[in-house]
């Protein structure tokens, strides 16, 4: 978890909570848990065979790895009827998901993710965790994986590795909610229900693509990366696409009541992107940042018919306040609502997305509507 708050701040995950924060709030405690419940998983690999990249390129075998909680329910029908899917963001993996501010507010008894009703699949995507990514080996040679190649891998775990033909419901954070919403249009009736967590549905542009641009810039343009054959990690380069990542994914309010005088920020500034850089791999990092290049939803929004509950929050400096898309969005789609989650000391910037007690009400009301 400690990558995914580093590229938390990116996208994934917000900082886990202080140990010694600065300047303590007294309803901090107890309201952040401190140890992560010892959930019952599985973890497995599913491997796509002659998988076919949007650049044209092929792999001979793909490795997907994913995590399990809950197990299958099949209907009359035989079929399975109760999995979900959560997917991560960028940087990020499926036990990102196992961190008490998501788990423990959603796998529980009697909370909206039961794992005795549901069978909860949360996949490391590709270039991510456990799966096929580049620094396995083929470095700058992998292929150029983009975000349909992403949830065409997704597809294939899904119905030839676990057998699922339509799930009960696709919920994403950032990278996530975006593969959300191209799921809604490559596969229209996979799925009975969506929630997007913390995007956009229109291309990477502006300050969003200008801050992942710099980042992959600040790796390439360092000496040691020797496009991408490097012996020694390019340490400067990634330090510095590790900084753009910590303010991109920062929350404003929370982290000045909690960190309010100059001495504070810079210790924990330091603390964080410190951690960071020791779980990146450069051409990986590359690989995830550009993977978002060609993303665009917004001609095609009509073709999402699945029930949707799309939520993002004001303080998130990669997704807004302040853009019109969301309401012209869901106006087009067939069933869709969209909340912004307000600006709080208490709210994590992107990482809102990922602290469920924000957003767990939506999460259930979307649930037994879709029943």
């Amino acid at each position: 978890m400690l990558l995914a708050l580093l590229l938390a701040a990116a996208q994934a995950l917000t900082p886990p909570p202080q140990t010694t924060p600065a300047a303590p709030i007294a309803t901090r405690a107890a309201t952040t848990p401190t140890t992560a419940t010892r959930w019952p998983t599985r973890e497995a690999d599913f491997v796509a065979r002659d998988f076919a990249f949007r650049s044209g390129e092929r792999m001979a075998a793909l490795k997907l790895h994913y995590t399990t909680l809950g197990n299958p329910h099949r209907n009359a029908g035989g079929e399975i009827d109760n999995a979900v899917m959560v997917l991560h963001g960028t940087g990020g993996t499926g036990k990102q998901f196992l961190q008490p501010q998501f788990a423990d507010r959603l796998y529980g008894p009697g909370q909206p993710l039961d794992i005795t009703r549901f069978f909860v699949i949360l996949p490391d995507n590709i270039g991510h965790g456990g799966s096929s990514k580049p620094s396995d080996g083929l470095r700058m040679a992998f292929p150029k994986y983009d975000y349909d190649d992403m949830v065409a891998a997704q597809h294939r775990l899904l119905t030839e590795g676990l057998g699922i033909k339509r799930m009960r419901l696709i919920m994403g954070t950032s990278m996530g909610c975006m593969h959300a919403f191209v799921w809604g249009e490559t596969y229209p009736t996979f799925a009975r229900a969506l929630m997007p967590l913390g995007c956009e549905v229109v291309p990477i542009a502006g300050l969003n693509r200008m801050w992942r641009q710099l980042a992959i810039d600040a790796i390439t343009s360092d000496p040691a990366w020797m496009a991408g054959k490097y012996t020694t990690a390019p340490a400067q380069g990634i330090r510095g696409a590790a900084s753009l990542l910590f303010v991109a994914g920062g929350a404003p309010l929370w982290i000045q009541t909690n960190y309010p005088t100059r001495d504070a920020a810079a210790a924990y500034a330091r603390e964080r992107v410190a951690a960071s850089v020791k779980g990146i791999d450069a051409n990986d990092l590359i690989y995830q940042l550009d993977s978002s290049r060609n993303y665009d939803p917004w001609p095609r929004l009509e073709s999402i018919t699945a029930p949707t509950v799309w939520i993002n929050s004001a303080d998130d400096f990669i997704n807004p306040r302040g853009f019109t898309y969301p309401d012209g969005a869901v106006k087009r789609m067939k069933d869709a609502t969209f909340r912004l989650i307000a600006e709080t000391p208490e709210t994590r910037g992107h990482g809102t997305h990922t602290w469920a007690k924000f957003w767990e009400d939506d999460l259930a009301a979307l649930l037994k509507r879709t029943e």
